[in-house]
């Protein structure tokens, strides 16, 4: 028999640390996951009433009824319309801004651009509770109260897009802006036809990061919106999981929870692989 080499030697050695490490790691991960997966059985799951079985993670009989009565007591779809309206709207605002933005500090000179820089950065440092007050006043004096406009209209700017899209265009080699420019393309189309194509990866992860943190905003849509045909998801659920919850209705509550959760937790499942090369690509740790 040939001598193992000194690599096959190495990985013999620390074959039972790896495997403690991968066993940690998949405790930690099923730990994580406990809330997730107590929503899956409960949603699915016929809890009688009072039953102590509702904490449970042992499956039960299997029942569609609680997502009916979800779907029935609450306005899912003028809910899911607006959420997306929201969503949507905010990205595509975004995507505009961030880039025209990212374009200026990473490749303009003019005076005053770092300071200018480092003030978009600042407003990551502010707590967006402490905006709520003037933000919804100045909602009110515009006449966009109660509207899908004003929830959506403080996020139009975003620091954290400008910050990414200034260091992806940073990463693309002004050559490609120097060949266009020696075609004869102007300013707008180097952008939207070299700059663009090429950094779609940092876009990626910008509108990962925008619809999964929009689509569970709840304060900002709750404060600034009052009749039902303006709530998204996250204020509808909870404007009749509360009954739910009194009447110990622990079925129907993971079922309305897991409706407003279900897109995003299918979408990652779908396309977890782009996400991960998007923000690998994009330095978002």
């Amino acid at each position: 028999m040939s001598a193992l080499s000194p690599a096959s030697r190495e990985a013999g050695r620390f074959a039972p640390g790896k495997l403690l490490v991968i066993v940690i790691l998949c405790g930690v991960a099923l730990l994580w996951s406990t809330p997730l997966l107590w929503m899956i059985v409960a949603s699915a799951k016929d809890i009688p009433y009072g039953a102590d079985t509702a904490a449970s993670l042992v499956p039960g009989p299997v029942t569609a009824g609680h997502f009916i009565d979800a779907w029935q007591q609450g306005s899912f779809p003028v809910w899911y319309l607006n959420t997306i309206l929201m969503t949507g709207g905010i990205l595509i605002v975004q995507i505009f801004t961030i880039t025209l933005a990212g374009y200026a500090f990473a490749r303009m000179t003019f005076r005053g651009k770092n300071v200018l820089f480092y003030c978009f950065l600042l407003q990551m440092t502010l707590a967006p509770a402490v905006l709520i007050v003037p933000n919804t006043a100045m909602l009110a004096r515009i006449g966009l109260y109660d509207t899908l406009t004003g929830v959506m209209a403080p996020y139009f700017a975003s620091a954290f897009g400008v910050f990414l899209m200034r260091q992806t265009f940073k990463m693309i080699p002004p050559d490609f802006e120097d060949a266009a420019t020696v075609d004869g393309a102007n300013l707008w189309q180097t952008i939207w036809h070299v700059l663009l194509p090429l950094a779609r990866p940092g876009l990626i992860a910008f509108s990962i990061v925008s619809v999964t943190s929009h689509w569970n905003e709840f304060l900002w849509p709750l404060m600034v919106t009052d009749s039902p045909d303006n709530m998204v998801l996250t204020v509808g659920l909870t404007s009749f999981v509360r009954s739910a919850e009194q009447a110990a209705d622990w079925g129907l509550v993971a079922a309305s929870t897991l409706l407003v959760a279900g897109p995003l937790l299918i979408a990652f499942a779908l396309f977890q692989r782009q996400f991960v090369n998007s923000f690998l690509f994009s330095g978002v740790k």
